[in-house]
């Protein structure tokens, strides 16, 4: 089972998506067949089947072992992954474009670079995984607290310049074999939500 999956087709983002489906894939964290997954979420044993068989089908759970019970064959399935992203290439018509308007400013530009960073790791990490290598990336996550606005706006432009100069040092152009790589900074503010601090 994998940290996170990304979902990438439209079809198994909308099984996904389903209600029922999403409870399945959290109680699937733990290997469970049709009937103790029944009485774990209150839906009838063969509407929980039916919805088992769409996760499968797309690829969202996977069989881990099958029981003989008397006539019956119990299978137990587990969930490929214990928490999934949906890619914004899932809505290929209507993704965000980055490069449409770039704006540092601007909160939605910000909202479209993370879009294209989600999809853009995610089929770097499909890649990866077809090909059985570890994917090398880097990423940091902190918390600054500013004591106005101008110093959040200075601690940009020292970051920016920062950056600027870094990338000015190591990019080389010319290097044979070398490989470009994406670099995203953000600074946006933090969400307080009930029981975490902030």
């Amino acid at each position: 089972m994998f940290d996170v999956a990304v979902i990438d087709d439209p079809a198994a983002a909308e099984a996904s998506l389903d209600p029922i489906r999403a409870r399945l894939l959290a109680a699937l964290v733990e290997p469970g067949s049709a009937t103790s997954l029944a009485a774990k979420i209150g839906q009838p044993r063969q509407k929980v089947n039916y919805h088992l068989r769409e996760l499968e089908r797309h690829g969202l759970v996977e069989l881990v072992e099958e029981r003989r019970k008397g006539n019956v064959t119990e299978r137990v399935l587990q969930a490929t992954a214990a928490s999934y992203v949906i890619s914004p290439i899932a809505l290929s018509a209507v993704q965000p474009d980055p490069d449409r308007a770039p704006d540092r400013l601007s909160a939605r530009w910000l909202l479209a670079l993370a879009a294209r960073l989600v999809r853009d790791v995610g089929e770097l990490l499909t890649g990866a995984a077809r090909a059985k290598k570890r994917l090398a990336t880097f990423a940091m996550d902190g918390t600054v607290r500013f004591a106005s606005p101008a110093e959040r706006a200075a601690f940009a432009e020292e970051l920016a310049a920062a950056v600027t100069a870094l990338v000015g040092k190591y990019h080389d152009e010319r290097a044979e074999g070398g490989r470009e790589h994406r670099v995203i900074l953000a600074v946006h503010p933090t969400v307080a939500r009930p029981g975490e601090e902030g």
